[in-house]
């Protein structure tokens, strides 16, 4: 019996059907998780569609994917990567490459960054011999200011690389115009904060390049994947290059000669007429995805607006039913923003009469799961604490966030009973030891 490609799918939609939803929420019982991916029948049916057609390299859906998602930001390019860390690394390092003259940074230079922040943020820049300068952020916001990322640049000074916390923007206006002042690149980290908006605009559009996470506790996902984005074609085909080999030929997978000069070129020392598919102009990598992530990354581009709005909502409804309660910092968007919540921070003031640590393990005792943010403040962590830095001003916030600071999810598969009961929770604990 023959089956062709769609009664497999139709099955494929059947068996989705069959393993229903996720079952009733018990309270203290069902897990709350702080982040995970919604996934769908239609983001099952995209991956084995692609697994059907055996596109196991990068091809039509990873094109399909940028141009859609370039579009969405209205920026001119965007490459997949496999992480979102492989795309802080491809963004922050196309920076160093002979191609952009007195331009490039180089070994010795300096990034303006936070303490309070993800790793991988960081690592590129230390990975590219360059020093990161660390500032502090604001309790609240859990984001830096422009008057602090001003007053860190010195003469070494080159970049800014800076993440929007849990979907929260900073001030990226001011800061973009701050580098265009002062001469600096800036690398606008938008893994957490996909479809959030800073004055009216997307997050993802002010630096010279920003990078994207799919990992599936992002706002969409592939399962894993990243991407960096751009609207400078030459820092574009840097991206590219570095991303794939580091090889100077710009063919698709499958192509032999888009440039129809692939035996007629001289480049560097090599024999004219040198195969231009094996000419590297950049120290590359392979860190390409597949286009069973980008399928699935397809499918679910079309719900981010819906995506985003779950994430407003729940942050919004878990805010009200905090507002007034004692001994907690509640989380606050930065003035002139709309963000689409990563998460629901929470940090408990240092005269409060209970500690972080007790209101963690009471939420985890009742099955909600809890995150500290991130790193907390980075230069004490055993990976940072001998590696070249330099710290601008004190680190009073970062240490409070690394004591006494934690987050809570929001993501679109929690529903409203979900969020109604961690703030139960939250105000039951909070009621017995104040």
């Amino acid at each position: 019996m023959t089956v062709n490609k769609n009664q497999i799918l139709e099955q494929v939609r059947e068996y989705h059907a069959s393993k229903g939803g996720t079952g009733e929420f018990v309270p203290g019982q069902t897990r709350i998780l702080a982040s995970g991916a919604v996934l769908d029948e239609s983001d099952r049916v995209a991956l084995v569609e692609a697994a059907l057609d055996m596109r196991i390299a990068a091809g039509v859906s990873s094109t399909a994917f940028e141009r859609e998602f370039g579009r969405y930001f209205g920026l001119r390019k965007a490459h997949l990567t496999n992480s979102g860390s492989s795309a802080n690394l491809l963004a922050l390092s196309a920076l160093t490459t002979p191609p952009l003259e007195d331009q490039r940074l180089r070994p010795g230079d300096e990034v303006v960054t936070v303490a309070a922040g993800f790793p991988t943020t960081v690592n590129p820049i230390l990975q590219n011999g360059l020093v990161p300068v660390f500032v502090d952020i604001e309790l609240g916001t859990y984001n830096t200011t422009p008057d602090r990322v001003a007053a860190a640049i010195g003469p070494k000074t080159r970049a800014i690389m800076i993440a929007h916390t849990l979907g929260n923007p900073y001030q990226a206006k001011e800061i973009a115009q701050l580098a265009a002042d002062r001469g600096l690149w800036f690398i606008e980290d938008n893994c957490d904060a996909v479809g959030s908006y800073y004055d009216g605009r997307l997050c993802g559009t002010f630096g010279d390049m920003a990078t994207v996470s799919f990992y599936p506790a992002h706002h969409i996902t592939m399962g894993e994947g990243g991407c960096v984005l751009t609207g400078d074609l030459a820092l574009a085909r840097l991206v590219e290059s570095m991303r794939d080999w580091g090889r100077d030929c710009w063919c698709q997978p499958g192509e032999d000669n888009r440039c129809f000069k692939r035996f007629d070129q001289q480049l560097g020392t090599l024999p004219h007429g040198y195969d231009h598919k094996y000419v590297f102009s950049t120290v590359g990598y392979n860190l390409k995805t597949t286009d069973l992530q980008a399928a699935l990354g397809l499918s679910q581009l079309k719900r981010v607006d819906e995506f985003g709005a779950a994430r407003r909502r729940n942050w919004t409804r878990l805010r009200e039913a905090l507002d007034g309660l004692p001994g907690l910092v509640l989380p606050e968007a930065t003035v002139r923003s709309d963000p689409s919540w990563f998460g629901f921070v929470l940090t408990v003031l240092p005269d409060a009469p209970f500690r972080r640590d007790a209101l963690v393990a009471f939420l985890e005792d009742r099955r909600i799961s809890t995150r500290g943010l991130f790193g907390g403040n980075l230069t004490r962590h055993p990976a940072y604490a001998d590696g070249p830095h330099r710290v601008h001003g004190d680190l009073t916030n970062s240490d409070i966030i690394t004591e006494q600071t934690f987050w809570v999810g929001v993501y679109p598969g929690l529903t409203s009973e979900m969020i109604d009961y961690i703030a139960q929770s939250i105000r039951d604990f909070v009621a017995k030891n104040s």
